[in-house]
């Protein structure tokens, strides 16, 4: 008989100034495998003085940074985007070992971060000011863009590289240091990257990663150092951000949760719908701020909707996603406890469980955090499956008679992040695109996420600040405006003769 040896959990670190950084708060968090259940790292917890630390280093690293050509900058930010691309896949399985979604789906996540990447090797163009000669006599007007100083990134699990990339490339491109303080679920994909970053020729302490909890995010948050903070969360921790870190002076953009509605009308292609609700409702087991989770059923759609998601959610293969699964298991065994509690509670209110996820089997081994596809109907917007984000594959199907009604339910949601529409009636998609008060919206399109030129970011209690992630709202973010007016006296008025012709 053959025994295995449990391999130690690797032992985890900070990044600052080019280096890893061990910290000395004696503090830890288990990283697990979710598929297995497996203790795989741990990682330090910063202490305040930690995280002192490694703001400073930042901070020391930015005059240099920000008198850095903008050719130099440009040139190490498409050295990264080489990288990336060449090695996207070693960052995609550390995705999936760590967060769980299935390969693809982390392969995807690299790929929509990586265009951001590519978006920020532009800045050259995206930074240019304006000038007016002559604003007055011999008086000259500019505008030039500067960046900021230290900026904060705050991320969630769900997305451990793309959604930091979201953010750092335009901010390092404008100029600016960079601390991340990952999840302390998830951090190794921050501490891959910030080794990629000094292979492609970044500057020590540009780039930066703190671990930690809430005692390293009230570190940056209060930071006299730190100039801005974006971060991406739940919406009760967005508002505690956006709250702090104004309170100190400092720019945020914090981006809270969602609940994502498909409002499917009576003439939509029923496969169609079908198919992407199943994709937008269980891909990446549903943690995802982008996630519908609330089909809009309008009319006599509702009956044949429902029983064709439920057959195409019955097909799905949930398991461990380094082994061909479409759906992999929950970041937690907190996680898992969680969705399961909802899904009781559904039942209990009265919903309709169409489909049970609780009794899914999966193919992994050990004892991973996994819960199938679950699908309810006949949900009523007074439900705690309705009125709160899972952040799990549960999808509920509410049942409205016309098109009003279901503008109305969207519309009285507190969150607004994301929506889309199913039709082949060009009219109703103008009329919804126009009435919703949705920050992204599909027309047949169930994951509106934007491409990196433009900016993504939600309405209501999806959105704290008033600046979006990426595109040129990033590119306003991470830097300030300065005017500066010129006059340069005449030589001719002081006796100077400098060899120009004389004005008549």
């Amino acid at each position: 008989m053959t025994v295995t040896t449990p391999v130690p959990p690797a032992a985890l670190h900070h990044w600052a100034g080019g280096t890893p950084v061990d910290g000395e708060s004696g503090r830890f968090a288990d990283v697990t495998d979710p598929a297995t259940g497996a203790t795989t790292a741990r990682v330090p917890l910063a202490s305040a003085a930690d995280a002192a630390r490694v703001i400073a280093t930042a901070r020391a690293a930015f005059p240099a940074w920000r008198d850095a050509s903008l050719a130099r900058r440009t040139k190490i930010l498409f050295a990264f985007r080489a990288l990336l691309d060449a090695r996207a896949d070693e960052l995609a399985q550390i995705i999936t070992a760590e967060h769980g979604k299935v390969l693809a789906d982390a392969a995807g996540e690299v790929a929509r971060g990586l265009e951001v990447v590519e978006f920020a090797c532009g800045m050259p163009h995206l930074l240019k000011g304006s000038a007016t000669e002559n604003a007055s006599t011999n008086v000259d007007v500019a505008s030039i863009r500067q960046p900021l100083g230290v900026v904060g990134i705050i991320s969630p699990f769900n997305f451990p590289a793309m959604v930091p990339m979201w953010f750092f490339p335009i901010a390092i491109a404008a100029g600016n240091t960079v601390v991340l303080k990952p999840s302390e679920k998830v951090p190794g994909a921050a501490l891959w990257m910030a080794r990629l970053w000094q292979e492609a020729g970044l500057p020590d302490g540009v780039f930066n990663v703190l671990n930690g909890d809430k005692e390293a995010v009230d570190a940056l948050l209060t930071s006299p150092d730190v100039a801005a903070v974006s971060f991406v969360g739940s919406t009760p921790v967005a508002r505690y951000v956006h709250r702090t870190a104004t309170e100190h002076g400092k720019r945020v953009q914090a981006l809270g949760g969602a609940k994502n509605h498909m409002v499917v009308l009576p003439d939509a292609d029923l496969d169609l719908a079908a198919d992407q609700a199943v994709n937008a409702g269980f891909g990446s087991a549903g943690e995802r701020c982008m996630a519908i989770s609330a089909v809009v059923a309008v009319g006599d759609i509702a009956d044949r909707l429902v029983a064709a998601i439920a057959d195409r959610a019955r097909a799905l293969r949930t398991g461990d996603g380094r082994r061909g699964a479409d759906m992999g298991p929950l970041v937690t065994r907190a996680a898992l406890d969680r969705v399961t509690g909802y899904i009781d509670a559904g039942q209990q209110a009265g919903a309709t469980l169409a489909l049970d996820g609780r009794t899914a089997r999966y193919d992994a081994d050990g004892d991973g955090f996994f819960v199938g596809p679950t699908l309810f109907d006949h949900v009523t917007t007074d439900m705690s499956i309705y009125t709160d984000e899972i952040f799990g594959p549960v999808l509920s199907v509410l049942r409205v008679d016309t098109y009003d009604e279901a503008l109305d339910l969207v519309n009285r949601n507190p969150y607004g992040n994301g929506t889309a529409i199913y039709t082949h009636d060009g009219g109703a998609a103008r009329r919804f695109q126009n009435e919703v008060e949705v920050g992204m919206v599909g027309i047949n399109v169930p994951v509106p996420v934007p491409m990196a030129y433009y900016s993504f970011g939600g309405w209501k209690n999806s959105l704290f600040g008033d600046t979006h992630a990426h595109g040129t709202d990033g590119v306003h973010f991470y830097t300030r405006t300065k005017v500066v007016t010129t006059r340069w006296p005449d030589p001719s008025h002081r006796g100077v003769d400098l060899g120009f012709p004389r004005n008549a």
